[in-house]
């Protein structure tokens, strides 16, 4: 692919930076939205997370870190729970889980994290990871509370909102061309808002008593091991999906980011990352295959506009009426993209089984993976390990445990 060459100190490069931020928007402030952190703290930390990351990187790799969809579920199960400060332990233990991993792959190399946490293993978790929550995007499409307890929105109107809101980010991912179809998801909530506002669910109080200027709700962590013992399992489905972003954003600049920077040193930058936004009281931080797609779409490479994006982001989250507007976003809205969101998250982890090629039927396949499911869909619990966590567990312990006919039968060929 063609590259065009823009300078990072270029009006230019600033316009486009800008641009990747705002494609990056959506789904960056809507994960605090989901789960009851602030949007200004999670705008900042991401900004602060992806230079961290460029610095780590040697500045060499074209991608932006924000909010990561994979531990939406940990971190309502966990808010619910413990609360936040003590989920907040558990999520900047997932990130020194990554700096741990980034240290192994640079001496055993990235080939021992297939062999631990195989397709059969990481795809049922993943898909727990989306069924666990779907009882949540259904109270919410209808107006109710994340647990249900409480109606928040009449059940009619809301069902009308959220639908909707359902169906534009779903056209939207469909139909559109450009950077729009980067964005199905703000789209969406922005129908999806105007809606609201006909029916006078928007209440706008907040947001005039909010300052121009702000200093973003930083909340800090408290120790509590049984958050982290939930929550770091769960870090194995990004750990993965990191590979698979750096290989992404590989074939379209047309350089291998494995070896140079090293894959050691993007999963070390994301773990640093991940812990200071859990830190500040922000989610933790994945690469955005959204930017990566736009980064595909303007072929412009220069690490230097992702730094420009950053500055946006972090600049953002000290406008405080700006965190009082997203606060707005009423319940059916996020209930309607969470029907999406929540099952879409399930499909990655069923499309990661089909890929892998195994029989699922097999007597070994098929114990781990209905275990994993059984567990943790069940909220199967353990020595105060329960859901996803044990689910995770539970899949690598019998992945190593279990007898493989196939690798012995492989190994046996070769040697015959």
């Amino acid at each position: 692919m063609s590259e065009i060459k823009i300078s990072g100190l270029s009006p230019k490069g600033l316009l486009v930076g800008a641009q990747m931020m705002f494609v990056a928007f959506g789904a960056l402030v809507l994960v605090p939205l989901l789960t009851g952190l602030d949007p200004n703290v999670a705008l900042f930390t991401a900004g602060v997370g992806t230079l961290i990351f460029q610095l780590v990187t040697k500045r060499m790799v074209p991608i932006f870190l924000a909010s990561s969809f994979a531990f939406i579920a940990p971190i309502i199960y966990g808010v619910n729970t413990w609360g936040i400060p003590a989920t907040l332990c558990g999520l900047a233990a997932a990130g020194v889980f990554y700096m741990i991993l980034s240290v192994v792959i640079k001496f055993s190399g990235a080939g021992f994290l297939h062999r631990i946490l195989p397709p059969v293993v990481v795809g049922p978790v993943i898909m727990v990871i989306g069924l666990i929550l779907a009882p949540v995007a259904v109270h919410m499409a209808n107006g109710r509370a994340g647990d249900g307890s409480i109606v928040i929105v009449a059940q009619n109107p809301a069902l009308v909102i959220s639908l909707i809101t359902l169906a534009v980010t779903i056209l939207i991912s469909l139909v559109a061309k450009g950077v729009w179809r980067l964005i199905p998801i703000l789209i969406g909530v922005g129908v999806g808002y105007i809606m609201s506002l006909f029916y006078g669910l928007v209440d706008f109080s907040s947001v005039v008593k909010a300052p121009w200027v702000a200093i973003p709700n930083f909340v800090f962590p408290e120790w509590n091991w049984q958050a982290i013992l939930f929550i770091v399992p769960v870090a194995i489905a990004p750990a993965i999906e990191h590979f698979g972003d750096i290989l992404a954003i590989g074939g379209v600049t047309g350089k291998d980011y494995l070896k140079d920077p090293g894959i050691h040193r993007t999963m070390l930058g994301d773990g640093l990352a991940t812990s200071m936004a859990s830190c500040l009281g922000g989610p933790p931080n994945t690469t955005y295959s959204e930017v990566t797609g736009a980064v595909t779409l303007t072929k412009v490479f220069n690490p230097a506009i992702m730094t420009w994006a950053a500055i946006f982001a972090i600049i953002f989250a000290f406008i405080g009426k700006l965190g009082a507007l997203l606060q707005t976003v009423p319940v059916p809205v996020m209930g309607g993209i969470m029907l999406l969101m929540f099952g879409a998250i399930t499909v990655v982890g069923l499309n990661i089984l089909m890929k892998s090629g195994e029989d699922l039927t097999a007597p070994r396949n098929l114990a781990i993976v209905a275990l994993i499911l059984v567990f943790g869909i069940g909220k199967m619990s353990f020595f105060s390990i329960s859901g996803i966590g044990l689910a995770g567990i539970v899949g690598v312990i019998l992945n190593q445990v279990l007898p493989n006919k196939k690798e012995k039968e492989d190994i046996e060929d070769k040697e015959n």
